[in-house]
């Protein structure tokens, strides 16, 4: 497998019980990334063009994953969530000055939700929740963009080699880089 340079954890490493998502706590994504239930995944990780948590993470784990496979093994489910991230970024405003210095500083105990999950309804109605405050929130959208960009090259190459996914990666492509519509 390759390794990030944004990162070098694994999804054994990554503490998904103190991320959230669109619906809860990171604890079942795991499993889902290794069940590849990218349909599922999205759903979590992508909410009505809110990006979350576990968004950059999960990012990681599969762009990883991604790049080592063949063209025809890639899915439009797989696709279809990349695509669901890229629309939600608005890329006039990935400035990282609004941001955490690193990945992995996303992941300190100030930014993590407690191991208990009782209290996890009281803190999401507090004004800024754990992890919600707008530096780490702005770096969920930059990071998820540094990943996505940082992958053109395996899209492309999927692009270039698997007809059927030719059209959304493309228009994927567009997401990433709007002043270059490349083919």
């Amino acid at each position: 497998m390759t390794r990030n340079a944004l990162s070098t954890r694994t999804v054994d490493s990554i503490p998904w019980q103190g991320l959230t998502t669109a619906y809860g706590r990171g604890t079942n994504i795991p499993r889902l990334i290794k069940t590849r239930q990218y349909e599922e995944l999205a759903n979590l990780i992508e909410h009505q063009s809110t990006l979350w948590q576990a968004t950059p993470w999960v990012l990681l784990i599969l762009l990883d994953q991604l790049a080592e496979k063949q063209p025809e093994q890639v899915t439009a489910e797989e696709i279809a969530l990349y695509s669901a991230v890229a629309s939600a970024i608005l890329v006039d405003y990935m400035d990282p000055q609004n941001t955490i210095a690193t990945m992995e500083g996303m992941l300190v105990e100030e930014y993590l939700w407690p191991d208990n999950e009782e209290n996890d309804e009281m803190l999401w109605e507090e004004e800024e929740p754990p992890g919600y405050e707008e530096r780490p929130f702005f770096s969920y959208y930059y990071f998820s963009y540094l990943l996505l960009r940082e992958a053109i090259p395996v899209f492309t190459r999927i692009m270039n080699n698997n007809e059927q996914l030719a059209n959304a990666i493309r228009e994927l492509l567009s997401m990433l880089d709007p002043k270059d519509n490349s083919d």
